[in-house]
């Protein structure tokens, strides 16, 4: 239970990281963090009782660079929850599409990548969604600069850490 994820919140709610319940309760015993919302369970001192949080937000706030976030492969299949922009399948076997084809015109950006399974990349070719006859599930965006990235396996456990990450991070 003390090694459970707790999501770690700026003073302004932004998203910092995920660290363990066990560094959770030492920066709410401390008096450096707040208790937004409780986990499942309880910590057991000999002399007090903590609940178990699961997000935490902190009393001051931290001051980070601007993050930029990098166009990757991986950024890309995240920001569409690695989902077939064609077909809707959800797999871990994807490709990445250029909308409008790099060959007529396409840019290499947010805006004209999606992710594609290799049967709906193969059958769009070098053709636009339009010639193709294929429509897109989701617009293609960019998403927002949040250094924040949290793994899907702690998303699918801790769906209130949805409500804090909601303006942050795509899920």
């Amino acid at each position: 239970m003390v090694n459970s994820p707790v999501l770690v919140l700026n003073q302004n709610y932004e998203p910092l990281n995920v660290c363990q319940a066990r560094r959770a309760v030492v920066l709410i015993f401390r008096g450096k963090a707040e208790v937004i919302e409780n986990g499942a369970g309880y910590v057991y001192s000999a002399y007090t009782t903590f609940p178990l949080p699961s997000v935490i937000r902190l009393v001051y706030q931290v001051r980070r660079p601007p993050y930029h976030r990098k166009m990757t492969r991986q950024e890309v299949f995240s920001r569409d929850n690695f989902i077939c922009q064609y077909c809707g399948k959800q797999t871990r076997d994807l490709t990445l599409d250029h909308v409008i084809p790099r060959n007529q015109g396409g840019e290499h950006h947010w805006l004209n990548l999606v992710s594609a399974c290799p049967a709906c990349n193969r059958r769009k070719a070098g053709r636009t969604p339009a010639q193709a006859g294929m429509k897109l599930f989701h617009q293609p965006y960019t998403p927002p600069a949040s250094g924040l990235y949290v793994p899907g396996h702690y998303l699918k456990g801790h769906q209130n850490w949805k409500n804090f990450l909601l303006h942050y991070h795509s899920s």
